[in-house]
């Protein structure tokens, strides 16, 4: 049952952006062929990008079932699915969330349960999927209400050509201020190279998400156990500083707007020596075809201070809004690409590095995938399998996230927040006023909890 409150917390103005849309056929029934297609609403990150274009010649080939894909950068998708689903519009059979969204979302009744479609197509092997994806995509009866693309922890990226040539060994498990000093060393290694990329562009899940990993291994919390807002407390505060200052001493051009895509293209053109963000971009890094570094890539574990491990969880998955009108050909599209079939398909077809892996224990035995992913996959697999969403940092939590806190109002106070901290990395604002005014914020939303 939705209340006036949580449609509030959630729904957000649509970011405007143009949207880049593959089609294989316009939404709703065919008038050709009577046969069905469906709309894809989903984020533009490199994955899901290759589902786009395989798509036509291999589900809808097999199916019938045509494919009608928009596709919008992180912050944009985030606004166009929540304001979508949240107001029960029913544009979408299909959307990319994650797990903020499904637990709250299925509390309020606004997602179809999937594990029983799982259950039925035994080919889908729902027992081969890892267990932290598993549980954070279900919901307080224990049932799977999206279906992992592909999952996540964060970790740190490096360009093994430039530690070499200055000499410099990163450590497998790095703390962030081992990596602060590889980052003013490696600094102008090359022309135009700078030392680190750390997203800069404001949201909860752009610069919001490797902050509060930082955050919480510098011995901060956005709230306490009992909903003590602590935005602006020494910890955070020292994290925030840590964060912004490396950035702008040491940071990539136009960190403001850069987000997970920008550092993606900043770290393949060689244009920066390092990056702390997703797993998952080690495969577009490895591939050839648009990586000037494939190959030369070094990857070490999230960095840390006070805890023994800092790297986020996180599986974009395919979710079906309760309001869609083709439940039967959007559950086939899911089940087919969160597949092992899929799988394959991408690696035969676009090369085994680009596998969207991070969901699957079967993907990690798989031979050629092994191989092509030699250099990052052990370390994304134990990664994932570390991360603790329910004790990420050196105190209690009132709820369960690494990158986030699992409530409504989260979507709009880490924005909030994140907009002003964007604006001290840009020197508009300081990180003590940035901070201050995110407490007040944050103050607000506690009192919604403080019993």
């Amino acid at each position: 049952m939705r209340t006036r409150r949580m449609v509030h917390a959630l729904v957000t103005a649509t970011a405007a952006g143009s949207v880049l849309v593959a089609c294989s056929g316009a939404g709703g029934t065919s008038a050709s062929g009577g046969g069905k297609s469906i709309n894809v609403l989903m984020v533009g990150n490199p994955q899901m990008e290759d589902i786009a274009k395989l798509t036509k010649d291999s589900f809808t080939k097999d199916t019938g079932i045509k494919v009608n894909f928009t596709v919008l950068p992180e912050n944009e998708l985030r606004d166009k699915v929540t304001q979508d689903v949240a107001t029960q519009a029913g544009q979408y059979d299909v959307a990319t969330i994650g797990a903020y969204e499904v637990p709250i979302w299925e509390k309020n009744g606004w997602l179809h349960e999937l594990g029983s479609y799982a259950d039925k197509d035994a080919s889908f092997d729902k027992a081969d999927l890892l267990k932290p994806m598993v549980t954070s995509l279900s919901g307080s009866d224990g049932k799977l209400y999206a279906l992992p693309f592909y999952g996540e922890s964060s970790f740190l990226m490096y360009n093994k050509d430039v530690m070499q040539a200055k000499g410099i060994t990163v450590p497998e498990r790095p703390t962030w201020q081992q990596i602060a000093d590889i980052a003013a060393e490696v600094d102008g290694a090359e022309p135009g190279m700078r030392g680190i990329c750390l997203r800069g562009l404001a949201g909860w899940g752009e610069l919001g998400a490797p902050l509060t990993t930082m955050v919480n291994t510098f011995g901060g919390t956005w709230f306490t156990k009992d909903w003590k807002a602590q935005v602006n407390s020494p910890a955070f505060k020292k994290a925030t500083n840590f964060y912004v200052d490396l950035v702008r001493e040491h940071g990539e051009a136009g960190a403001p707007q850069a987000g997970f895509t920008e550092c993606l293209n900043a770290m393949s053109q060689k244009k920066v020596a390092m990056w702390y963000d997703a797993t998952s971009a080690a495969g577009s890094l490895e591939d050839p075809s648009s990586s000037k570094i494939a190959g030369k890539v070094g990857y070490a574990y999230a960095p840390t201070a006070e805890t023994k491990s800092s790297g986020w969880l996180w599986s974009w998955a395919w979710a079906m809004p309760k309001t869609t009108k083709n439940a039967d050909a959007a559950s086939q599209f899911m089940l087919w690409a969160s597949s092992k079939k899929y799988e394959k398909l991408v690696g035969e077809r676009l090369g085994w590095a680009r596998v969207p892996a991070g969901k699957r224990a079967s993907t990690y035995d798989i031979p050629q995938y092994r191989k092509a992913a030699a250099s990052f996959g052990d370390i994304t697999l134990k990664s994932i399998e570390g991360a603790d969403p329910a004790d990420p940092g050196t105190q209690p939590r009132p709820t369960v996230g690494v990158q986030y806190v699992a409530i409504p109002e989260f979507q709009d106070l880490g924005t909030k927040v994140t907009q002003e901290i964007s604006a001290a990395i840009a020197g508009r604002t300081s990180v003590d006023q940035a901070l201050d005014d995110g407490q007040k914020l944050a103050e607000t939303v506690a009192k919604n909890y403080q019993k």
